[in-house]
């Protein structure tokens, strides 16, 4: 069992700030401080050291963390497998997970919910972040499986094929590009846009699709970038330009009316989905949440 100290030490080193570790684990600063000082004076040398007005691990800091991230996620696995050999209904853990924004609204809320009723003692902590995001935080060790679009290149991260999605291009009924619903290809450079954030997979998708068309995303008109799906979505609804959303997060607004799908000829977008675990580093409580999804989703 990892002593407090440890614990207060990798979630300093995770969030990069006393003041934030303080927050996230309502402890007091000058206890956090108290804590990473005893533990400096255990290991007789320093953890951290202040870069301006942020902090930084030190190689010893560095070797300690990834060493107790290792002993964190043992910990976890063991405490997950003795609760289990008792009763499914007493298991106990918490899942970490990370997610890209459609993900997390439009597909996980069935495959928690199923989880949490099978595991009501696991505590589920879930990142809705863009994927560039969720990535970086598998690698810190934030969390422990991440749901992204797309493959990285990364060796230190395992890919597993969970779900195909298409990405429509939509606008509001009230804008004058709705008057027809097809239209060729390159007529779309001459269209205003409104996108997703650098680091979105839907944008990401969208440049993976124009460039097999030799089409350069700086050559599109675009004239708003928002952050989120649903940030993107009501904005599309209020206004007159034409954006690219995942089609399960307007299924409702096509429905009711208030968005309009737009078909480009030639122009098919999908993207996948996948599972990430840091290579090596599978666990039981990770497989579990896994094949529940996949028996939602039909594999």
């Amino acid at each position: 069992m990892l002593s407090v100290k440890h614990e207060v030490f990798l979630e300093v080193a995770r969030q990069k700030s006393f003041s934030k570790a303080s927050q996230l684990l309502f402890i007091s600063q000058p206890a956090i401080s108290k804590h990473i000082r005893n533990l400096e004076e255990q290991y007789a040398t320093r953890l951290f050291e202040r870069k301006g007005v942020s902090i930084e691990l030190t190689e010893a800091g560095r070797l300690l963390y990834e060493k107790l991230t290792e002993v964190k996620a043992i910990q976890d696995q063991t405490e997950f497998e003795l609760s289990a050999i008792k009763d499914l209904l007493q298991v106990k853990g918490t899942l970490k997970l990370g997610a890209s924004t459609t993900v997390a609204l439009y597909i996980l809320p069935k495959v928690l919910s199923a989880f949490q009723s099978r595991y009501p003692q696991i505590v589920i902590n879930l990142l809705n972040r863009n994927t560039e995001i969720v990535l970086q935080a598998l690698l810190n060790g934030e969390i422990n499986l991440g749901i992204v679009e797309g493959r990285s290149k990364l060796t230190q991260v395992s890919h597993r094929p969970f779900i195909t999605d298409k990405v429509v291009a939509v606008c509001s009924k009230k804008s004058a590009i709705a008057k027809k619903k097809q239209y060729e290809l390159d007529e779309l450079l001459h269209l205003p846009l409104a996108l997703r954030e650098i680091g979105s997979g839907t944008l990401a998708a969208l440049r993976s699709a124009l460039e097999k068309k030799k089409i350069k995303m700086s050559s599109l008109q675009t004239k708003a970038r928002l952050g989120g799906t649903e940030a993107l979505k009501n904005f599309l609804v209020e206004s007159d330009l034409l954006g690219f959303l995942p089609q399960r997060s307007v299924l409702k607004e096509l429905e009711q009316g208030e968005l309009t799908e737009i078909h480009f000829n030639g122009l098919h977008i999908e993207r996948n989905f996948y599972f990430i675990e840091r290579k090596g580093e599978s666990s039981e409580l990770n497989q579990t949440l896994i094949r529940i999804a996949e028996k939602i989703y039909n594999f």
